[in-house]
C-alpha cells in the first residue's frame, strides 16, 4: 500500500505537470496577446515543434494514465505466479516511464534550442532571428532586447515561456527516471521474491 502511494504520487504529479506545459506552450503563440503573429508565421520556428502540447503534454498524460493504471492494477493475471505478474507490471512501467522521459526530454532540448537562439521579431532591418548569432549571450543582456522592434516585449515572453517549459519538462524528467529506478531497485533487488516467500511462511 506504502508503495502504491508513493509510485502513484509520482506517476499523479505528471497530470498538473503536463496541463502546465500545454498551457505554456499556447501561450508561445500569442506574443503580446495578440493572435496576428501566429496566423502569419511570424513566430519563433520552435513553437511549431509542439513540444508543450504534444510531448510534454498530451503523450504526458497518456504515459501518467497508463502509470496510473499499472499502480493500481494489483490483481493483473499475466502469468501463474504473483511474483511474476508483479515483475511483468513492474517492466510495463519501466517501458512507460522511459516513454515519459523520452517525451518531457525532447521538450527540454527543444525549448533549449528556442531560448538559445531568441524570438523571431521586426528589427530595423526588417524580420528576423536578431539574436541567433549570440550563443545566448543575449538572455544576459537586457539592454539588447529592444533590438526587436515587433512584438513588443517578445524577447520577455520568450525567455519566461521557454524557461517554464524547461523547468517543467525537468521536473517530468526527473519523476520518470525516479521510477525507474524505483522499479529497477524491486526487480533486481527482489523485493517480489521476499514478499512471496514471506507469505507462504
Amino acid at each position: 500500500m506504502g508503495t502504491w502511494k508513493c509510485g502513484g504520487c509520482l506517476s499523479c504529479l505528471l497530470i498538473p505537470l503536463a496541463f502546465w506545459s500545454i498551457t505554456v506552450n499556447i501561450l508561445l503563440y500569442f506574443p503580446n496577446g495578440q493572435a496576428s503573429y501566429a496566423s502569419s508565421n511570424k513566430l519563433t520556428n520552435y513553437v511549431w515543434y509542439f513540444e508543450g502540447i504534444c510531448f510534454s503534454g498530451v503523450m504526458m498524460l497518456l504515459v501518467a494514465t497508463v502509470l496510473l493504471i499499472l499502480e493500481r492494477d494489483t490483481h493483473s493475471k499475466c502469468c501463474q505466479s504473483e511474483n511474476c505478474n508483479k515483475k511483468y507490471t513492474s517492466f510495463l512501467s519501466i517501458v512507460f516511464s522511459l516513454l515519459g522521459f523520452a517525451f518531457s526530454g525532447y521538450c527540454l532540448v527543444i525549448s533549449g534550442l528556442a531560448l538559445v537562439q531568441g524570438p523571431y521579431c521586426r528589427t530595423l532591418a526588417g524580420w528576423e532571428y536578431a539574436f541567433e548569432d549570440t550563443a545566448g549571450r543575449f538572455l544576459t543582456d537586457p539592454s539588447s532586447w529592444t533590438q526587436c522592434l515587433e512584438p513588443a516585449h517578445v524577447v520577455e515572453w520568450n525567455i519566461i515561456l521557454f524557461a517554464v517549459l524547461i523547468a517543467l519538462s525537468g521536473l517530468q524528467a526527473a519523476i520518470c527516471l525516479l521510477k525507474v529506478i524505483m522499479k529497477l531497485s524491486r526487480i533486481l533487488c527482489g523485493t517480489y521474491s521476499v514478499i512471496i516467500q514471506a507469505g507462504v511462511i
